[in-house]
């Protein structure tokens, strides 16, 4: 049982991924993106605490739901609950995305010397890194908002060193 500050929970959501999702908003960002479609997620004191047990009873109570979203906020600020909760998503065949304002080779840094950023890594099957950049929004991208941003496969990423581009179906 882990505590999670968050903005908000999109039961749900077919804009945060493929199929129906369950999105978890975190609260906290220190990115501060123009244009972000979040800002009410930036404050660390922002939001309510839930408990990650009961986020996953009940996603898991929706057969509808195929995967879990982690959204912000930026997820990397709580890397702990989140990794606990995603490999209890991945335990019932739930895939897991994260967005994320660090690149992906921030995180590999950043996870040298945090064991919870490695971990939240570890259980992302999908990862959007990069922050939201408004001179480069495109609205023809699929669940992202600016050319900068990459869809990464992070278990063959984490694999081969280096961010591999994922492929939707």
């Amino acid at each position: 049982m882990a505590k999670l500050r968050i903005a908000g929970i999109v039961p749900e959501s077919v804009v945060d991924g493929p199929g129906f999702r369950y999105t978890v908003f975190t609260q906290g960002c220190r990115h501060h993106c123009k244009g972000c479609q979040n800002p009410q997620t930036h404050d660390f004191n922002g939001g309510y605490t839930v408990d990650t047990d009961d986020l996953f009873t009940e996603m898991s109570e929706d057969p509808l739901i195929k995967g879990l979203t982690f959204s912000g906020g930026d997820p990397f600020e709580q890397p702990a609950p989140l990794a606990e909760l995603a490999e209890k998503a991945h335990a019932v065949g739930k895939d897991i995305m994260v967005y994320t304002g660090y690149t992906f080779e921030q995180l590999l840094e950043r996870a040298k010397n945090d064991p919870d950023t490695a971990a939240l890594l570890r259980q992302a099957d999908v990862l959007i890194d990069g922050p939201f950049i408004l001179e480069q929004l495109n609205l023809e991208l699929k669940f992202r908002g600016s050319d900068n941003q990459r869809v990464i496969d992070v278990p063959r990423s984490l694999e081969q060193g280096h961010a591999v581009t994922f492929e939707f179906e």
